[in-house]
């Protein structure tokens, strides 16, 4: 791949998605504001890098660091780049002025995308010259394990820039998908918040544990959730499909839906429980390894699934 990649926020986010476009044979160009999160990236990304390699999920750490380079000005980062992909704290004023002055300076063609988790890109595009080409690129984090990707315009966003940011993220190895029109959360998110409701109310009556309510999740659902999503999954367990299974449980999901309807604050006495319920199994100062931990586990799945892709063409 010959484009340049412009980032912008060379934190945990941006040094992942700087991961992503190396990994597809890009130039990427990382900028942040602070010099000392500068300074940090490249030798965070190789570490990231190195596991990859030993993982045998890229074949040299060397060379895709070597498609990186951190520059000292935003101005630096967008010439000649044909994408930004803004990775900065999740506030509506810095995401403004960030975009304010990308898209002055940008290429003209160029896509200018955010990594914003909850915030729409209606709120900081609105009074831009090219606010047409404007939207959000939301990744799970870690993109350069975790590969879907949702797009989510505006109401100004032209189609035609939607349909090139699908192809600019399929060709790096991403899994787009389209958010139709603007909505809080986006989905994913969405999703996650009402299992995560539902999860904190069941804690909070005393139904289950907080550790029992994860094994629930992490070897029951989640196993087959992480290679079929909730649509699949309902029309392989009922004979005749989903219809089928709507026919005969579509009355107890909707008598489920009418107890899990009221909101629960997540009060402090709540949250102290489950935090204390988590320090039990892990505690504080294990919290970096437990991460370390998690991405290569994802980076094993990551895998096995590209292998079972590859024997089984789906």
């Amino acid at each position: 791949m010959s484009e340049t990649f412009a980032v912008a926020g060379a934190g945990l986010i941006g040094r992942a998605w700087a991961i992503v476009f190396a990994r597809a044979g890009a130039r990427v160009r990382l900028w942040d504001g602070a010099p000392a999160a500068l300074d940090a990236a490249i030798p965070q990304l190789r570490a990231n890098l190195d596991d990859l390699e030993a993982q045998g999920l890229i074949a040299s750490a060397a060379e895709v660091a070597g498609r990186v380079e951190t520059v000292p000005t935003l101005a630096a980062a967008l010439d000649g780049a044909a994408w930004m992909q803004e990775c900065i704290a999740e506030q509506v004023a810095p995401k403004a002025a960030l975009f304010e002055e990308a898209d002055r300076l940008a290429e003209p063609e160029a896509i200018l995308a955010s990594s914003s988790s909850a915030i729409t890109a209606s709120r900081f595009t609105e009074s831009l010259p090219g606010r047409l080409r404007c939207l959000v690129a939301h990744p799970v984090n870690p993109p350069y394990l975790v590969p879907l990707v949702e797009l989510c315009p505006s109401p100004w966003t032209d189609k035609a820039v939607v349909a090139r940011a699908r192809a600019v993220m399929e060709g790096v190895g991403m899994v787009p998908v389209a958010v139709n029109r603007e909505v809080d959360g986006f989905v994913l998110n969405r999703l996650q918040g009402a299992l995560l409701a539902e999860a904190f109310k069941l804690v909070a009556d005393g139904t289950i544990s907080a550790d029992d309510l994860d094994k629930t999740v992490k070897d029951g659902l989640g196993l087959r959730w992480s290679f079929m999503g909730p649509f699949e999954t309902i029309d392989l367990n009922a004979p005749a499909g989903v219809a089928d299974y709507c026919a005969r449980y579509g009355p107890f999901y909707e008598r489920l839906q009418a107890e899990q309807a009221p909101v629960l604050a997540w009060d402090p006495a709540l949250v102290a429980r489950i935090e204390a319920d988590r320090r039990q199994h892990l505690p504080a100062e294990g919290l970096a390894e437990r991460q370390v931990w998690r991405d290569r586990r994802l980076m094993a799945l990551l895998r096995h699934k590209r292998a079972a892709t590859e024997e089984h063409g789906g």
